[in-house]
């Protein structure tokens, strides 16, 4: 992305779940308040619960465009978000990643549990093969990033990948960080 591209959509991956850290909320309401402040609009799983939901409710308190998108199971247990801009029920989880990709400029990463980090991999090995050039931030609250950083890590010292790998993505300490590098339109 360049300033003449500005980024207008961030796809937002995070948890069902809270976590354990109060911080980790903290992050999911000043990323989707960031978020709807600059303009840009916040792109999700569609859910209501965990972090998810906080970052959606935060953007949409402070007057943000939400949108989300849903697999039809999900749905049917009721666990989306009733309140966002723009609800997309698909079919299956394919279909609900590759429409979340569709309709972002950038990715931000919160704390998450194995769905976070799937989409996270599927975004960076998207990018590794050529797919796209769009910034995906991984912000490490609490350090709660750290044994993934590890992991890229090993997998470049024991010659699965090069040190190219760790320029697909940025890892940045905060949201405020993402947030500066977002409204830079220039994130890597």
């Amino acid at each position: 992305m360049s300033a003449s591209n500005p980024i207008r959509s961030v796809c937002v991956y995070c948890g069902s779940r809270m976590g354990e850290n109060p911080a980790f909320r903290a992050a999911a309401v000043e990323l989707g308040r960031g978020l709807a402040r600059a303009g840009i609009t916040m792109v999700y799983g569609g859910g209501g619960i965990g972090l998810m939901g906080v970052c959606a409710d935060a953007a949409l308190a402070a007057g943000g465009k939400v949108v989300g998108i849903i697999p039809h199971h999900l749905y049917a247990r009721e666990v989306k978000h009733d309140a966002i801009t723009e609800l997309h029920v698909v079919d299956d989880m394919h279909q609900r990643k590759r429409l979340m990709f569709d309709k972002s400029d950038a990715f931000a990463v919160l704390p998450g549990g194995i769905g976070t980090l799937d989409e996270m991999c599927e975004v960076i090995t998207w990018r590794q093969l050529g797919q796209h050039d769009k910034p995906i931030l991984v912000i490490d609250t609490a350090d709660y990033w750290r044994p993934f950083r590890d992991l890229i890590r090993h997998v470049i010292r024991t010659e699965f990948a090069d040190n190219a790998l760790t320029q697909l993505f940025t890892v940045v300490p905060d949201v405020a960080a993402a947030l500066d590098a977002f409204s830079r339109g220039t994130p890597r």
